[in-house]
This record gives structure tokens, C-alpha cells and sequence, in this order.
């Protein structure tokens, strides 16, 4: 791209064309065209929305500004319109351009346009020339302005910043907006018309601007030539066409105003390149070595059609063999627009040529994996499952199983799983789940399973779940607390293993109790979670533990059976005696309680007759205290205190 100076110079001189109308109010606007776009800035003061309204009618939109050169074009444009003189009253001044961001859509710091998007494609672009960060809001429609700080010298020589703000309404149009840029864009453009004589050349485009002076002019625009030199007061009228695809030129040939009086003196005949005299004062075009000349007998072109770079993009631009045309050729991945003059990237996902994902890139693609897969497989593109169960690498606390593209935890016997992800085990407590259905007495939680207790004065059954006592057992003792002993004694809690389930409905290796057949006579289940039997301290009071048992209790011989029923006999006995020798025990404790009482009593009548006969004492004595009654029989009256260590005597 040109530099800034060297570009405004091939715009702005000669002065583009600057046109005033009245529609209601002055309407004043500069055109510039280039490339396959013209540019039109206008003074109007007028919404956003009204401003769009005005290019839509005239077939364009409110211009974008998606690359530095097209900024320059505006920028060129916002120039001209300045030279027009029209009275400011601020500093800086606003043009609305087509940058919108809807209500209900933020802005985001992170794209160049900050989450606006342009009106007309929608398309982004990577180009962006903030004034100062857009205000993060997203309540209220927002839309982009240029700002002209006329302060600063040498505009014309420095890009407009962007800023954003209110959209503004047929009453308010915004603050400091006085004008619009629009953008009109043409599949085509025509060179302009060069003169051979004195004349004026006038052009009027489809966006119905006219203008004296363009450096390129729209396809379908009308050229109007009038010759001041032997044949003036007539026009003659040109149209730029399409000749060929991509080819746009005038329905003219040869050069225009042609005057032998001043041969090629006058703009060089109106050729290209060169003006050759002819002794009558005829002239004719010529072109320099490696050019011809066109149709139009004044233009010349290169006689390598790719000397002008007509392919754009990727593309790459191959002569013909004539040297009179060329064929644009793009790159693998790539395929020609509908121009046959640029690029466009080929999607290849759309053929599926990836086992799973697939993500298109500028001119290739590659493959992905799922979640669970990773690259791998004889073919291009394969995924295989991802085995998340390996050893060194299970998520899982206790059993992993991989499937395909994912895996599930599960646990052993006795735990469920836990934790968010689901690969934690937890202790399940059995006691606490059955509410003591699972024994007959005492139930103890263990690491992933239980065990069965019994009451003081009970015994384990050899099941492992039921308790069995004596025919005169009086019921557990209340003096022995839960658990406290482990002993071989009498009293003792009884436990059991965890029994087995017998292989048939149930699955292996789960855990069951054996149900009993049988109910003692003692106080109503007790199923409690407490620390395994043999954990639990010794006490004074005797007691007996059944060794847990680590099969199913149906299993057990006859000798053993008989065995168990001597023991339980001898069990029961010793049981029997215990109880009577607490009794007794719980008795003297009795008698000895109600001792101290009276003792206890005793002293305290004998402190209070103390307590009366000092307060006797120590009142003031009359006549009558000198007598006394001599009682009859006093020696019978004595009474002795039972309680007074002295006899005859009340202490």
C-alpha cells in the first residue's frame, strides 16, 4: 500500500467532485473511488439510523472501514468535504460510520472491533483505530463515529480515530455529529476519460453523485464530454461497460476533442504513453517497448497480462499463449471465487474425512479425538479408546472399569461409592442401614462389614447372629455397662464375625448374616455401631467373648456341635452364679448406705439439745431458780439415750 502522503496526493489533486443540493436542507458531499468501492462523505446532521437510511436509498450502507487503505480513502474523502468551507462551530466533529453493536450484545476487549460487528456482511476484521476504550455496556445500542480533530495540524496527513457512543434519534442526532460516510461498491471499474482538445468531461454515477474528476469510475456510470474547439454547445456521452469478464471500459475508441491546431501539445494528445505527429497535424498513441495498445487506440497495456498482478489473494496469475489473456490458480486447499480472480478456502470436513472431529484450517484441516480417545490406529485420522483403568493411572479408589471412551468406579462389598466424580469408596455402616435388623442384640460396624454382640448374661449363638440365655437367667445386670469386658468371665458382651452368604441366589464373596430360628427371652435389639469386640477394655465383671468365626455356621461337625452345647451348659451356669453374687453385692452396699444415715441423724439431734442448753444458760436468773421440783420416783423417770456413747447421759 502507498504511504499516507503519497496516497491523499493521488486523491486529492485535482479536487474530487463536490456537489451541492438542496433536499429540505444543504446536502453536501465528496466522492472518491478506488478499488471496486467509492466513498461518499456528506454534512448532515442526522441519527445513525437515519444516516444508513440516506446511503440505503442510494444503494450503499454507512461505510466500513475494515483495512488502513480503505481508511485512507475516507480519510481523503472526510478532506475534500473539509475544503468546501462550511462553518464549524467545535474542534472535533463526528462522522457516523457503519460500525453497530445491538442492545443485549457486551463488548468484549478481546476482538479488534470489541464486539461490534459491520453493517451490510456482518463480517469482522482485524483492523481496528480506537480513540479509547469502548464503554462496557450492554442496555443500550451503540454506534461507531470517526472523530476529525481539526486542532491538529496536518489532517490530512493522519488517520481518523474511531469512538463510540449513543446511536442518537431524529431529534438528538449525537454530540458534535455532523455528518455521514457512505460506501458504495461496484463489481467493476472504468478508467477515466482523457481529452485530446480543450473540453469538459462530466461523470454521473449509479449513486447519482456527479463529478469532473475521478481516478476510477463505477461500472454503469455515463460520462458526458462536451469540446470546446469546433464544436462547441454539443455533448457526447460514453458508458463504462462490461467488454470481457473482469474488463470494463468506454463504448469509445480513439482519443476525444482531437484539434489539429494543437496536435499532441494539448495533455498529450489524450494518450497513455505516447503522442506521435503526423506532418498534417494528425496525430496517433503509441505505446513503450513490452505494452500494446488497446482497442480504445490511447490506452496501452502490458503485453504480459500478468504484469498487473489481476490475481488477488492466494492466487496466482499464469499467461496465456497468446499473451493476450491469463488464468488465475490457486493452492491445494484452496478453490477461485465467482470473480475466477481470488481465493477461497476449501472446506474439507465437509467430505467427513476424519474418523471423529474434524476442524477446518485455511487451506488444510486436521483431525481430533473425543474425549476418551486419543490419536492412534493404522489409518490417518484413527483414534483409539483411551484406557483410563491402567495400572499407575486409575482414577478409582478401589475397582476401575474401562469402557469405550470413558470407565466407571465401582466398590467392594461393604462400601458405596462417594466424592464428586464418583471414584471415591466409603464404609457403609451396616448397623445404622438395617436399624438393627441385621442382629438379634448388639451390632458392631466394621472396615466394610459388621459384627453381632450380645447383652451381658447372654450368649452368642453359634450362628453368629442370635443371643441365647439360661431358663432362670434374670436378665442382663444393670450395674455391667455396654462392652466392658472381653474376658472369659460371666457378663461379658458377646461379637461375631462377618458370616459369608452361601453361594446360589447371592453373588460370591457379598456379605450376609444367617438368620435365627430361635428368640430369647431379653430386652428388644440393641443394634449399636461401637469399635470391634476384641478392641473393647477388660473390666472387673467377668465376661465371655465367642471367637468370631470365619465360615457358615451350617458347616460345623457333629463333634464340634457337642462341643457347643457343653460350653453353652457351662456358660449358662456360670452366668446363674454371677447374677446371685451381684445381688448379695448390691445389698450390704444397702444396708451399710442406711448405717451411716442414722449415725448421720443421730449427731445431728445431739447437736441441737447442745445448741438449746447454752441458750438457757445464758438467760438472767430470778428467786424461783434457787428451787426445784424433786420429782417422785426420779431414779424410774431417767430415761437413757439410746444414742449416747456415755450411758445416763443425753451426749
Amino acid at each position: 500500500m502507498a504511504s499516507s502522503t503519497g496516497l491523499l496526493l493521488l486523491l486529492l489533486p485535482p479536487l474530487l467532485s463536490i456537489q451541492a443540493r438542496a433536499e429540505g436542507t444543504a446536502d453536501q458531499e465528496a466522492v472518491v473511488c478506488a478499488g471496486t468501492a467509492c466513498y461518499t462523505a456528506h454534512w448532515h446532521k442526522l441519527s445513525a439510523e437515519d444516516a444508513q437510511l440516506h446511503c440505503s436509498k442510494k444503494g450503499g450502507n454507512l461505510a466500513t472501514v475494515k483495512s488502513e487503505e480503505e481508511a485512507w480513502h475516507i480519510q481523503g474523502a472526510l478532506t475534500q468535504l473539509l475544503l468546501l468551507g462550511a462553518p464549524l462551530q467545535e474542534s472535533k466533529i463526528k462522522f457516523w460510520i457503519g460500525l453497530q453493536r445491538e442492545k443485549g450484545t457486551c463488548s468484549d476487549s478481546s476482538l479488534p472491533l470489541r464486539g461490534f460487528s459491520w453493517l451490510g456482511d456482518g463480517e469482522d476484521s482485524q483492523y481496528s483505530n480506537w480513540y479509547k476504550e469502548v464503554k462496557n455496556t450492554c442496555i443500550n445500542r451503540r454506534c461507531v463515529s470517526l472523530i476529525l480533530d481539526l486542532s491538529v495540524p496536518g489532517l490530512a496527513s493522519s488517520l481518523s480515530k474511531w469512538a463510540d457512543g449513543p446511536c442518537g434519534n431524529s431529534g438528538f442526532p449525537g454530540s458534535n455529529i455532523q455528518g455521514f460516510v457512505c460506501k458504495f461498491s461496484f463489481k467493476g471499474m472504468c478508467r477515466p476519460l482523457t481529452l485530446g482538445g480543450p473540453g469538459q468531461v462530466n461523470y454521473t454515477t449509479p449513486f447519482q453523485a456527479t463529478s469532473s474528476s475521478l481516478q476510477a469510475v463505477p461500472f454503469a456510470s455515463v460520462a458526458s464530454v462536451a469540446c470546446e474547439d469546433g464544436d462547441e454547445g454539443r455533448q457526447h456521452y460514453f458508458l463504462c461497460k462490461e467488454k470481457a469478464p473482469s474488463e470494463f471500459d468506454w463504448d469509445s475508441s480513439g482519443p476525444l476533442c482531437v484539434s489539429p491546431k494543437f496536435s499532441c501539445d494539448f495533455n498529450n494528445g489524450g494518450c497513455q504513453q505516447d503522442c506521435f505527429e503526423g506532418g498534417d497535424g494528425s496525430f496517433r498513441c503509441g505505446c513503450r517497448p513490452g505494452f500494446r495498445l488497446l482497442d480504445d487506440l490511447v490506452s496501452c497495456a502490458s503485453r504480459n497480462p500478468c504484469s498487473s498482478s489481476p490475481c488477488g489473494g492466494e492466487a496466482t496469475c499464469v499467461p496465456g499463449s497468446l499473451g493476450t489473456d491469463f488464468t488465475c490458480h490457486c493452492p491445494p486447499g484452496y478453490k477461485l471465487d465467482l470473480t475466477q480472480r481470488n481465493c477461497v478456502d476449501v472446506d474439507e470436513c465437509q467430505d467427513a474425512p476424519c474418523a471423529q472431529d474434524c476442524v477446518n484450517t485455511p487451506g488444510s484441516f486436521r483431525c481430533e479425538c473425543w474425549v476418551g480417545f486419543e490419536p492412534g490406529g493404522p489409518e490417518e485420522g484413527a483414534c483409539v479408546d483411551v484406557d483410563e483403568c491402567a495400572p499407575g493411572h486409575s482414577p478409582c479408589s478401589q475397582s476401575c472399569t474401562n469402557t469405550e471412551g470413558a470407565f466407571y468406579c465401582s466398590c467392594e462389598e461393604g462400601y458405596e461409592l462417594a466424592g464428586e466424580d464418583g471414584t471415591q469408596c466409603l464404609d457403609v455402616d451396616e448397623c445404622e442401614v438395617q436399624q438393627g435388623g441385621l442382629c438379634d442384640s448388639l451390632c458392631f460396624n466394621t472396615e466394610g462389614s459388621f459384627r453381632c454382640g450380645c447383652l451381658p448374661g447372654w450368649e452368642l449363638d453359634p450362628n453368629g447372629v442370635s443371643c441365647t440365655g439360661g431358663p432362670t437367667s434374670l436378665g442382663p445386670p444393670t450395674g455391667s455397662p455396654l462392652g466392658a469386658d472381653t474376658g472369659d468371665g460371666e457378663g461379658g458382651l458377646q461379637s461375631s464375625a462377618t458370616v459369608s452368604r452361601p453361594s446360589g441366589d447371592n453373588p460370591e464373596g457379598t456379605t450376609m448374616v444367617v438368620p435365627s430360628n430361635r428368640r430369647p427371652s431379653f430386652p428388644a435389639r440393641v443394634p449399636i455401631s461401637l469399635p470391634p469386640p476384641e478392641m473393647l477394655a477388660p473390666s472387673a465383671t467377668p465376661g465371655a467373648w465367642m471367637e468370631p468365626s470365619t465360615h457358615h455356621p451350617t458347616a460345623t461337625t457333629g463333634h464340634r456341635e457337642s462341643e457347643g452345647e457343653d460350653f453353652t451348659a457351662k456358660q449358662s451356669d456360670q452366668g446363674t452364679d454371677g447374677q446371685q453374687l451381684l445381688l448379695f453385692y448390691i445389698l450390704g452396699t444397702v444396708v451399710a448406705i442406711l448405717l451411716l444415715l442414722a449415725l448421720a441423724l443421730g449427731l445431728l439431734v445431739c447437736r441441737k439439745r447442745r445448741a438449746k442448753r447454752e441458750e438457757k444458760k445464758q438467760q438472767p436468773q430470778s428467786a424461783a431458780d434457787s428451787y426445784a421440783w424433786v420429782p417422785e420416783r426420779a431414779e424410774s423417770r431417767a430415761t437413757e439415750n439410746p444414742y449416747s456413747p456415755t450411758p445416763g447421759t443425753d451426749c
